[in-house]
């Protein structure tokens, strides 16, 4: 048995040496360097240009904006960040100010019913004042209104800004609709802190708890409250995360407990209701659908209509009604029915979350059925894994039904593998490289499933929080013809797919602890809320550094539970596509790739429903000399 990670375990009769165990981990395991010391190259064999991602697309999208006809075509290319997001994203993303501003000045509004566009007349009066418009490097719009100073003494400007002239009427208008802003604020601080109010200290100190645990366990974001950031990603963070631990003095959620509820901050005040309203509509993973935005009422209430639109969309169960208004107690109600009906709706659509990566913001949307672009793809596997695997169903439950009725081959030896569940997994993964058109497809699970279900019956959740990511594997396959983004490189190729193979080793690792009871060896394990949906990604070589070097532009992730011991892990295999450039992903492409991946967890499922019956079987597959000997290896195909 593998000795947990951090823990010196003396090596087995016969087995090797400390001295060799230690010798052999301080060597890359690159597939391209197999048994050379790590780190001994003079300099990095691939280097990223300095403005790779998404500092790069930002100063295009200035470029492009600087040389734009009008004010309103250089607008919408900011908010759009050159075609990259949805310009509604970048509008919920405005201050008040500036939202004033771009509705005076170009007739933009995330409000859609006051959306207009303004006369080419209107910007030919009399100049009266001259303002700024500008892209910061988090990449927001921010405009200089009247009373301001310059936008570089206060802002981090991407490449200077734009000169706007406003007339003696673009004041008048922006005059009032500052005055409409004011009041509206206002009066939602005033909601948020009477709510505050009513739920008392303990119940304020709770709010605060669950939000603290909620950063912790999703994936890093950046919010706004006006001027105010709160963010655990990559600049100054302010909220508990990967670099503040929960009950930092620097973390804005740790720092207001305890105290009197008259010391918060408006922007506090609002920050903590918002996001309350959020996890409470659909669990901690909802705060993501706010990346990127300003956390007002108004927003919050906006998505919330959204979502209930589109949950009532679905066929059965009761529909949601909408909020009897805006203000918190309503929000409130409206956040818990959704998060009633989102469970109905679960079992009868397929829901999904699109994911625009330059604002790493996140929509849910409720799939279309499952139509001809799906079924199309889905005939192309079977068809692959009819020819590969011992199975002759015509879709892919029929080839789940009948590896759930005769399982016993998953852990034989099979197509050059150990087992059955390792071919199972390559074939599937191979097969999904070529039927989605997609540079590379990857799948990944535990190593051993004897060990995991030991450990459950045991009930020894300090054991499984001790494992380490070599004790999960992820099969990368890219298609042959991905090289040509790494300089005709097989080896260049080899390399990059080990590199995702290791970070889904992490994934998977991350995940697992997510599904066990809240003991304090768990609590104290760092893991993130497992997924249970799949989601699907536009433009994802922008933040990530793996996604940078790599290429990783177009993605879908569709992640699968599987049943170990009657107990469901979620999040516990997925599978993975992406495509370096080219079309991206589309709808029909999350439904087939989700009917993929249902069919390789049920394999595992069934595998360790063996194991729970006394078989044996491990993954020994997927290192990296695997990874080698396919990819860059005389051989094409499995070894």
């Amino acid at each position: 048995m593998t000795a947990p990670a951090g823990h010196n375990a003396a090596p087995a009769e016969g087995g090797p040496s400390r001295r060799a165990v230690l010798a052999k981990k301080r060597q890359s395991r690159r597939p391209s360097r197999l048994g050379v010391p790590a780190g001994a190259t003079p300099k990095p064999d691939h280097v990223s240009e300095e403005d790779a991602g998404f500092a790069g697309l930002l100063k295009r999208a200035w470029q492009q904006a600087v040389q734009a006809p009008d004010l309103r075509t250089a607008v919408d290319t900011l908010l759009t960040l050159g075609g990259h997001v949805p310009a509604d994203i970048q509008l919920r993303a405005l201050r008040s100010t500036d939202e004033a501003a771009l509705k005076v000045l170009c007739g933009m509004s995330w409000r859609t019913d006051e959306q207009h566009v303004l006369p080419a007349t209107d910007r030919g009066e009399e100049r009266v004042f001259l303002g700024e418009l500008a892209l910061t490097t988090s990449g927001r719009i921010v405009v200089r209104v009247p009373s301001q100073g310059p936008l570089a003494s206060r802002e981090q400007l991407v490449g200077g800004s734009l000169r706007v002239p406003w007339s003696g009427k673009d004041l008048l208008d922006y005059q009032s609709e500052l005055e409409g802003s004011a009041a509206r604020l206002a009066q939602s601080v005033a909601d948020c802190r009477a709510w505050l109010s009513s739920a008392g200290p303990d119940g304020r100190d709770e709010l605060l708890e669950q939000l603290k645990e909620a950063a912790l366990r999703t994936a890093p974001f950046v919010l706004y409250q006006e001027d105010k950031q709160y963010t655990n990603f990559r600049d100054r963070n302010t909220v508990t995360g990967k670099t503040l631990w929960p009950g930092h003095p620097d973390c804005s959620l740790s720092s207001l407990q305890g105290l009197p509820l008259q010391l918060w901050s408006d922007n506090d005040a609002v920050m903590v209701v918002c996001l309350t309203l959020l996890v409470r509509s659909a669990g901690f993973g909802r705060i993501e659908e706010a990346n990127g935005t300003q956390l007002s009422l108004d927003h919050i209430a906006l998505l919330l209509e959204r979502t209930r639109c589109n949950y009532n969309s679905a066929p059965g169960g009761h529909t949601v009604a909408p909020a009897a208004s805006g203000r918190v107690e309503d929000l409130d109600a409206l956040a818990r029915a959704l998060r009633e009906r989102r469970q109905h709706v679960a079992k009868s659509v397929q829901l999904y979350r699109e994911i625009h990566g330059a604002l790493m913001h996140k929509i849910e949307r409720v799939a279309a059925p499952y139509g001809e672009g799906a079924r199309l793809r889905e005939e192309v596997l079977c068809a692959h894994l009819r020819e590969h695997l011992p199975l002759t169903g015509a879709t892919l439950d029929e080839l789940g039904t009948e590896l759930h009725t005769s399982p016993g081959w998953l852990i034989r030896p099979h197509g050059g593998f150990d087992t059955g569940l390792e071919s199972l997994v390559y074939e599937a993964v191979s097969a999904s490289a070529r039927a989605f058109d997609a540079d590379f497809a990857m799948s990944r699970g535990i190593r051993s499933l004897p060990r995991l279900i030991q450990a459950l019956g045991e009930q020894n959740w300090a054991e499984i929080t001790q494992w380490g990511i070599t004790d999960f594997f992820c099969c990368v396959v890219p298609l042959p013809e991905a090289r040509r983004y790494f300089a005709g490189s097989t080896a260049q190729l080899a390399d990059t797919a080990w590199a995702m193979s290791s970070r889904m080793q992490y994934n998977s690792w991350h995940f697992i602890a997510g599904n066990l009871p809240k003991v304090p060896e768990v609590a104290a394990r760092d893991h993130f809320v497992p997924p249970t949906i799949p989601d699907i990604a536009f433009y994802s070589d922008q933040h990530h550094h793996g996604h940078v070097a790599n290429r990783v532009r177009f993605s879908i992730r569709s992640p699968q539970a599987v049943d170990v011991l009657d107990r469901a892990f979620n999040g516990f295999m997925d599978l993975r596509l992406l495509r370096c450039e080219g079309p991206p992903f589309d709808e029909q492409d999350v439904l087939a790739a989700h009917r993929t991946s249902a069919f390789v967890a049920r394999a595992t499922s069934s595998a360790a429903r063996m194991v729970a019956d006394g078989e044996d079987i491990e993954v020994t597959s997927f290192d990296s000399a695997w990874h080698w000997a396919t990819i860059a290896g005389a051989e094409a195909g499995a070894p």
